[in-house]
């Protein structure tokens, strides 16, 4: 149940999701993997929206060349884990909120169990090797997960829901090249805010999620085009020969 402070301080989001809509948020259970560009935004909003535990996930410390577009990391945090850094911001922000940090790198070998308490994964991480670790891990144990990613001015984030939609191996078969992205602040500001705004329709239940649609951000002229996208039956990951298909009975 929601205390008289906490209707106060969602009031403005009450009136339009009702209180079950506040409420499903206070008791879900998000797990953010990665705190830097995409994560920051996500991990903020999700915050003062009132989710009600978020557990971050990192490897990373922070750095001088982080800080023009990860927000939850100031000067003084340099050198910091920034698992930490993020969660001393987001407990400061909203104390209604658990915030719990993990220090580790997500892995094959991790992932299922770093993610198997959650009520929804977001992806916000920067290689496409820790991306399908988690794409794994979601099939795996049931759970959406929202991913995104940019480059430079450009973005784009999808909603996968196992059983449902196409997995990110059905849309990315092979991982894009190259390790150090160049990227504008803004970019992964507009792709992370998304991220949040997925997790909030999905938990609540209010309007439509990107369920076999992939949302492509153009900043240089400021567009969106969604493509339509559709599961892959020879995926490695979700496929007819998976360990997901045959675990799930939907190997024919």
């Amino acid at each position: 149940m929601l205390s008289e402070k906490e209707t106060g301080r969602y009031s403005r989001q009450i009136s339009y999701i009702g209180e079950e809509g506040q409420e499903r948020l206070k008791s879900a259970h998000v797990v953010l993997a990665g705190t830097g560009g995409l994560g920051c935004p996500a991990a903020a909003y999700l915050c003062a929206a009132g989710v009600g535990r978020l557990t971050l996930i990192d490897s990373d410390q922070v750095e001088l060349a982080n800080l023009n577009r990860q927000i939850l990391h100031w000067e003084k945090d340099i050198g910091r884990n920034k698992v930490i850094s993020a969660r001393e911001k987001l407990e400061a922000m909203n104390p209604w909120v658990i915030i719990e940090d993990i220090f580790e790198t997500v892995t094959m070998k991790n992932a299922p169990a770093l993610t198997e308490q959650a009520s929804l994964i977001i992806d916000a991480l920067d290689n496409f090797s820790a991306r399908y670790a988690l794409n794994h891990a979601a099939l795996q144990n049931g759970i959406p997960c929202i991913h995104g990613a940019v480059c430079g001015l450009d973005g784009h984030i999808t909603t996968v829901i196992p059983g449902r939609t196409a997995c990110l191996q059905c849309i990315f078969p092979h991982p894009p090249g190259g390790s150090d992205v160049p990227v504008i602040g803004t970019t992964p500001g507009i792709i992370g805010l998304l991220q949040a705004h997925e997790a909030i329709k999905l938990i609540t239940g209010i309007g439509t999620v990107l369920e076999n649609r992939l949302l492509i951000w153009d900043g240089r002229d400021s567009s969106i085009a969604t493509v339509h996208l559709e599961r892959d039956p020879e995926c490695r990951a979700c496929g007819i020969n998976s360990s997901y298909a045959t675990r799930t009975g939907e190997r024919q």
